[in-house]
């Protein structure tokens, strides 16, 4: 008898009336697959502040003609080139960002409006459009293959013409670089010369009175 009441107390325990106690239990809970410490933290009122008054702070840029004034103030060689010449403005480029190291040469666009032969030993648009021209510090003007082993050896490179002062090499470069700078204009899809210094002499012509040209 007293088992018999003992398995009815238990079979009483067992079975609650209620079977849903049964179920799992309903946690409510979020799961984040991140750490709290790696979510996107949102910009805050001085967040933005300070991002706005770094930007505000940086220097300002400084441009290129500035730049290479920089770079050249105890030039060694002053180059001439042609800015209007893609192929020219490869070796240019080049030469430019070696000199950032070396600040020897002085970079002079003669295409540019405000190129002056005064300023450079009378060396005229024509003539330095003929072939390249070099000016060295102590007025040494050089032209040809010359001029670019000076320029090349001004920025650590004299190794690459270093054969070229020697002959026959030295004649044998300077008529390939003859026939390069005679037909280089052809070779670029320029016009000729004489277009050129037309179409220059009318745009002097037309700024000289005038500050439409003038920036």
């Amino acid at each position: 008898m007293a088992l018999r009441l003992a398995a009815a107390s238990v079979s009483h325990i067992a079975k609650p009336k209620n079977p849903s106690y049964f179920s799992p239990p309903q946690l409510n809970i979020t799961l984040n697959p991140r750490p709290k410490a790696l979510l996107p933290r949102p910009i805050t009122e001085f967040g933005s502040q300070w991002h706005i008054r770094a930007i505000s702070e940086a220097k300002p840029s400084i441009s290129k003609k500035e730049g290479e004034e920089q770079w050249s103030k105890d030039w060694k060689i002053k180059m001439l080139y042609d800015g209007d010449c893609p192929l020219c403005m490869r070796e240019v480029n080049m030469l430019r960002e070696r000199n950032k190291t070396y600040g020897t040469i002085k970079f002079v666009d003669i295409s540019s409006d405000d190129y002056s032969p005064e300023g450079n030993h009378g060396l005229d648009y024509e003539t330095a459009m003929g072939r390249i021209h070099a000016v060295l510090s102590d007025g040494t003007v050089v032209t040809d293959v010359e001029a670019f082993r000076r320029l090349y050896e001004q920025v650590g490179l004299g190794w690459v013409y270093a054969i070229t002062k020697y002959e026959p090499i030295a004649k044998i470069a300077d008529s390939i670089y003859g026939v390069w700078a005679k037909y280089r204009l052809q070779v670029t899809g320029r016009p000729p010369i004489e277009q050129i210094l037309e179409a220059r002499k009318k745009k002097s012509e037309v700024c000289k009175d005038s500050n439409a040209c003038k920036m």
